[in-house]
């Protein structure tokens, strides 16, 4: 909600600069001409495709607002540059005003920074006065756990709420209450691992901070496992003397340094290209191959009654559900409760036109829009039905680790030979394998490295029916 709101905010921001640079140019109050108003629509296209890749929309919990700032700047600076060229290559820049191009600019530079500040101080302020907290349980006792305690009420408008302290350690002089509830700093500390478990998920807590020495690698081990399947963000806070032993991501939370362990990769400049790519590359795609996509549309509809899309829940980063889009090329028929059948060779469901689409993998094509929409990438591992994850989850190691980022149209797995049905375990782990590869290894040139092996091999292959 937060996002979408912050989203409005700036293009109405985008919008009162504009008319603000109008006045100001015209000395005057007065509304924009035609090739302003469309120049201003365009740029609020803009706007919604490069800001969420820019990280501008993630959470700034903790974070430094300068970095936010310097976000929304560059980002303005992207929009208005792709404006102009755009208003050259239709060789409409001559009905612009350059000068009004700059007021533009610089009011709306303004607005967006006053406004992000503004909003990110209410925030901290609500969260001074304990609202929009994010709970938080320590596996570790004194001293450090209860240095990480103190931090995090030190900084309260970071948004972080100490709630439960695991602690294995039988020594209790470090706790205030030894006869009653142990506690460090008036924070419950539980022993008991089963008992610790189930209050976590009872009380809905997402972030496990593991405030332990180098040695205790079992108990790591045991919670990033127990909690594999629940898309709590662990960390690692080791004593800082130590870090240069790990080649794990590393954060800043409350000006602690922090290992991610199994966490959410943060937004950074390294993935922006990515993120432009995949929206440009979507809007692209969807505008070259919309013809074809009519076309697709009108022999599905034509093959068998029935809607045009097939639609389905999947999972998408940190295990967010979304709704993927494919053309429809079965039968409509009903499945079991909590059942999905894989298509199989020559299975009697698939129409001869959901045949050919599936072997071409043209039915992907509106996947597009859930890349536009910025719940897929381009590139990454494919999005599994949700009773698959189910079985999968246990039987293959590493599976809900492949939610950890987008999943994508096409990826490491596809052009390797991994498409089609899994009707078989081996399959599905050898898709892992190579999932967990590009995950380990990913950088954008290896995205373009895939998609340009995606054309070459071409978009058939023989597990696709």
């Amino acid at each position: 909600m937060l996002s979408v709101l912050s989203r409005i905010i700036d293009i109405g921001m985008v919008a009162l600069g504009a008319l603000i640079a109008a006045a100001v140019h015209a000395q005057g109050f007065v509304w924009l001409d035609d090739m302003q108003s469309v120049s201003l629509a365009f740029d609020c296209l803009l706007v919604i495709l490069f800001f969420p890749a820019l990280g501008v929309y993630q959470s700034w919990r903790g974070k430094p607002l300068y970095d936010l700032l310097w976000r929304v700047t560059m980002g303005w600076i992207m929009v208005e540059v792709t404006g102009v060229l755009m208003s050259f290559s239709v060789h409409r820049a001559d009905l612009l005003s350059r000068l009004w191009l700059a007021y533009w600019a610089v009011a709306t530079v303004v607005l967006l920074i006053v406004t992000k500040a503004g909003v990110h101080a209410v925030l901290r302020g609500l969260r001074r006065e304990g609202y929009n907290q994010k709970k938080v349980a320590i596996v570790g006792g004194a001293p450090y756990g209860k240095f990480l305690i103190e931090q995090m009420r030190s900084r309260p408008e970071a948004g972080f709420s100490p709630v439960l302290v695991y602690d294995e350690d039988d020594s209790r002089s470090h706790y205030e209450d030894t006869d009653a509830v142990e506690a460090i700093e008036g924070v419950p500390v539980q022993r008991d691992y089963a008992a610790m478990i189930d209050e976590m998920r009872r009380r809905s807590v997402r972030e496990l901070w593991m405030a332990l020495p180098m040695s205790k690698e079992k108990i790591i081990h045991r919670f990033v496992m127990e909690f594999r399947h629940d898309f709590v963000n662990i960390r690692f806070i080791p004593d800082v003397r130590s870090l240069t032993l790990f080649s794990q991501p590393m954060v800043d939370l409350l000006g602690v340094p922090a290992i991610n362990l199994a966490a959410s990769p943060i937004t950074d400049l390294r993935v922006l290209p990515k993120r432009v790519f995949d929206r440009l590359f979507a809007l692209a795609a969807l505008t070259m191959l919309a013809p074809v996509m009519l076309a697709i549309a009108a022999a599905v509809k034509l093959s068998s009654p029935g809607p045009v899309f097939f639609r389905q829940r999947r999972k998408g980063i940190d295990g967010r559900e979304f709704e993927i889009f494919k053309f429809r090329s079965m039968k409509v028929h009903k499945e079991e409760a909590g059942r999905i059948t894989q298509a199989t060779r020559r299975d009697p469901r698939i129409t001869p036109v959901g045949a050919f689409l599936r072997r071409t993998s043209l039915d992907e094509l509106p996947q597009f829009i859930n890349v536009l929409r910025g719940e897929m990438s381009v590139v990454g591992p494919r999005p599994h039905a949700l009773e698959h994850d189910d079985i999968y989850k246990d039987l293959v190691k590493g599976y809900m680790h492949r939610y950890r980022i987008k999943p994508g149209i096409t990826g490491w797995a596809q052009i390797n030979g991994y498409r089609g049905e899994t009707d078989r375990i081996e399959k599905m782990m050898g898709r892992v394998r190579l999932d967990l590869y590009y995950m380990q290894h990913w950088s954008f040139w290896l995205d373009l490295k895939i998609v340009g092996l995606t054309f070459w091999k071409g978009f058939v292959g023989s597990n696709a029916y």
